[in-house]
């Protein structure tokens, strides 16, 4: 193995910039946050990063390696020996600098999805099994990487159409709660706008946390969308009730 690693780190702002090569020592352990870090203290002292807890829990240090979004803390530089390591700031959000994006949108998306509404006071009881459902999605720590390779907001920046799997996961851990009694399958429907995912599973992939986000969070939602609007009895039975509309209550959270 090299005694050094060649990095190529993307510099720049809003207004463009380039990949620029720099070496570090190839040091046994290292991760890209440590190279990352090497090169800030060496090399570039004005390299704009965000990190905070090196211990991919923070979900801050998110970028692109080799075009893969990963965590730089949880990536080791071995698994990039004799290879030129490409880092490069998320794709799909505005760059503030160099590997620092503009995430907030994220963060507006979340203030419009109804919280977390018991309809009983606390202390409540959950069997077991509701308890396994609704825990893996607590497991996000919002590193955005699953944003940042959906390709509806990648590739046709359709941040206005859809909330992304991110906030599938956030939605599906509430209506997936059996004491919650908000309604959000109108949103899910039209303004989070969960019929624009097709199922690639690409934000599984990137998932540090390796939750099902697919699997157990949008496929889940996407059923009870289908029982809502499209069941063909349901519509049936629409057609003689007049008073009843499309946003009428799920019969239960199952």
């Amino acid at each position: 193995m090299s005694d050094q690693y060649v990095l190529s780190i993307f510099r720049g702002g809003q207004d463009g910039g380039g990949e620029e090569t720099y070496q570090v020592p190839a040091i046994p352990g290292m991760v890209v946050l440590d190279a990352v870090h090497y090169v800030q203290a060496h090399d570039a002292p004005d390299l704009a990063v965000r990190w905070n807890c090196k211990a991919a829990h923070c979900g801050s240090c998110s970028a692109e390696i080799n075009g893969m979004p990963k965590l730089m803390c949880k990536s080791r530089m071995d698994e990039y020996a004799g290879q030129v390591v490409h880092i490069q700031p998320m794709r799909t959000f505005s760059i503030v600098k160099d590997l620092v994006t503009d995430v907030s949108w994220n963060y507006d998306v979340a203030k419009k999805i109804t919280a977390f509404t018991p309809a009983t006071a606390t202390p409540f009881h959950m069997q077991q099994w509701d308890v396994d459902r609704v825990q893996e999605f607590h497991h996000c720590i919002e590193c955005f990487l699953c944003q940042d390779v959906c390709h509806v907001l990648r590739d046709h920046d359709a941040k206005d159409r859809y909330f992304g799997p991110r906030f599938m996961v956030k939605m599906a851990e509430f209506e997936m709660h059996p004491v919650d009694e908000a309604d959000r399958i109108p949103q899910l429907k039209n303004e989070a706008g969960i019929g624009m995912c097709n199922v690639t599973k690409c934000c599984t992939e990137v998932c540090p946390q390796h939750i099902h986000i697919t699997d157990n969070a949008i496929i889940a939602l996407k059923e009870r969308v289908a029982d809502r609007y499209y069941d063909p009895i349901r519509n049936f039975f629409r057609r003689f009730n007049k008073k009843e509309d499309s946003s009428a209550t799920v019969p239960s959270k199952v």
